[in-house]
């Protein structure tokens, strides 16, 4: 697999593209406005304690409470000593690449040991009631497993896990495993002999995927870091006083090294000098054998429209997606669920009714798989295959959709495909979605469909002005917009337009034009 990662970047967000054999798979977004919360470490206090639910909300200083669940409680919080691994939902450690993210749950002693790792005693806090556990008033450190989304606040565990290049790092668990996408035995002997020589009894620790061919040496400085990491928020943690952020999780760009660079990447392509240049530190320190694969973009034409990503995103707003075939799927999304609804469209086929039918779904299952990675679907997904007769293809379905979803980094569970062409599965949700992220609710419609958000319109004018006046040398552009555009940019936006025009030199002239409908532009130079 030929894997091309493509970063824009400009002062209102950063975006990275991921390019899987010429084909866009995921969208990472980082807006400076807003905070991305998954993986954060925080110092709350328990406000409110709910036996029915056996949950807890708690302030950790964001406008919504937190929650935190039984099941994500250790049972001594008298000191931050015994916090244990980061556990929610799906399955991380030797499973998947899900121990790399905040939100998994810690696999069962049997599942652990079954997979040749150590693994903690069991604890009495797998039966204990939330009241015995914390109480109202005391403080807690936690981490954040899942971003506030709708209505919800932020979904919090007090088992912290801090995921470094090739390991992710358990303070107080004993667990040591390697991730089960490792498959050479010869390679996984490796590494569980290394992790066994450099770790202590009490530390739990998950080789990723990126450890495979790794020496002891890089391992165990990559284990050192985390450690030191960790010794740094529990001191911080002692001294600040709740609520209160403790660590905050890396940036987009740092991230990208973290958990995208493999051997699969044939290059990384940034369309901005600063970025690029850290860039270029981090790949001289990590990984100074892939220095040649680094990119400066500087042609004219914004490098998301370029390489053809900003069509691609507008696509993937939409509720249908064509298939190659002829047929299409309709993908819906609501508070409870995504549904998947796999249609022939167009294509009839030739002969065989059966094969028409099988060939549509195995396309569909493959677009599936994609289409749930490029909008970070999560939660419960029910997707309504075309209806079979044959045992045996319903197999090469189900088989199709299970491979395809191999390259997903976050954790899915996949049912079996029942007599109705029915498809359950799950996917860890830690994030907000691409609809979520890029979309607001419609006034028009009652909240029954979406239209791109101001804010990301807004966005999308600014980076626009922003490239123009970079590479035209321009001295004056003037931005026509709806109202709604212009006030939000005047309100939230003033200062990225007054660093604009100090930064390159020229003048930025907000205008509105009453007769353009709400979220439209277009930009007036000279």
């Amino acid at each position: 697999m030929k894997r091309e990662i493509i970063v824009n970047s400009s002062l209102v967000e950063t975006r990275v593209a991921v390019i899987e054999d010429g084909t866009l798979v995921e969208i990472l977004i980082d807006d400076s406005r807003t905070q991305n919360l998954a993986g954060n470490i925080y110092k709350g206090r328990v406000l409110k304690i709910l036996p029915g639910m056996q949950a807890a909300f708690v302030d950790i200083g964001l406008a919504r409470d937190a929650f935190l669940y039984v099941r994500d409680i250790y049972e001594d919080m008298e000191s931050y000593e015994d916090l244990l691994t980061l556990a929610d939902e799906g399955e991380p450690e030797e499973e998947n690449e899900a121990s790399a993210h905040p939100g998994a749950h810690r696999r069962s002693r049997q599942s652990a040991s079954a997979s040749g790792g150590r693994t903690a005693p069991e604890r009495r806090s797998a039966h204990a009631s939330i009241e015995e556990l914390i109480q109202e008033g005391q403080e807690v450190l936690v981490q954040v497993a899942r971003e506030p989304l709708g209505t919800k606040g932020a979904r919090i565990t007090s088992h912290i896990t801090l995921p470094g290049r090739y390991l992710v790092y358990m303070p107080m668990e004993s667990h040591v495993g390697v991730s089960r996408k490792i498959e050479a035995e010869a390679e996984r002997s490796r590494l569980k002999q290394i992790i066994e020589e450099i770790n202590v009894p009490r530390e739990g620790v998950i080789v990723r995927t990126a450890g495979v061919g790794r020496s002891k040496a890089e391992i165990q400085a990559d284990f050192e870091f985390l450690r030191s990491t960790w010794r740094g928020i529990k001191a911080k943690a002692e001294t600040v006083k709740a609520p209160a952020m403790v660590q905050k999780d890396l940036d987009l760009i740092f991230r990208i090294f973290r958990d995208l660079i493999t051997k699969e990447v044939a290059r990384l392509v940034v369309d901005s000098a600063v970025e690029y240049e850290r860039c270029m530190e981090y790949t001289e320190s990590l990984f100074p054998e892939l220095r040649q694969l680094l990119f400066l973009y500087t042609e004219d034409e914004p490098i998301f429209k370029s390489f053809g990503i900003e069509r691609e995103v507008e696509k993937a707003l939409r509720s249908k997606v064509w298939l190659k075939s002829g047929g299409y799927l309709v993908i819906e999304q609501t508070e409870a669920l995504v549904s998947v609804d796999v249609n022939t469209g167009k294509y009839v086929g030739k002969h065989d009714f059966e094969e028409t039918i099988l060939k549509t779904n195995r396309e569909a299952a493959a677009e599936i798989a994609r289409q749930v990675r490029l909008r970070d679907l999560g939660g419960i997904i029910i997707i309504d295959f075309i209806d079979m007769a044959r045992q045996e293809n319903r197999d090469k379905v189900m088989a199709e959709l299970k491979e395809a979803l191999k390259a997903d980094r976050s954790p899915t569970n996949v049912s079996l495909l029942s007599e109705l062409g029915l498809v359950e599965m799950t996917r860890k949700r830690v994030r907000q979605g691409l609809n979520q992220s890029l979309s607001q609710t419609c006034a028009a419609c009652g909240g029954l469909g979406w239209v791109r958000s101001v804010a990301s319109i807004a966005h999308q004018a600014l980076r626009e002005v922003e490239w123009r006046m970079a590479r035209k040398a321009l001295p004056r552009i003037k931005v026509r917009a709806a109202r709604d555009l212009v006030e939000w940019i005047k309100a939230e936006e003033a200062e990225v337009v007054e660093t604009l025009q100090r930064k390159l030199g020229g003048e930025i002239e907000l205008s509105v034009e009453e007769g353009y409908p709400a979220g439209k532009f277009s930009l007036l130079e000279g």
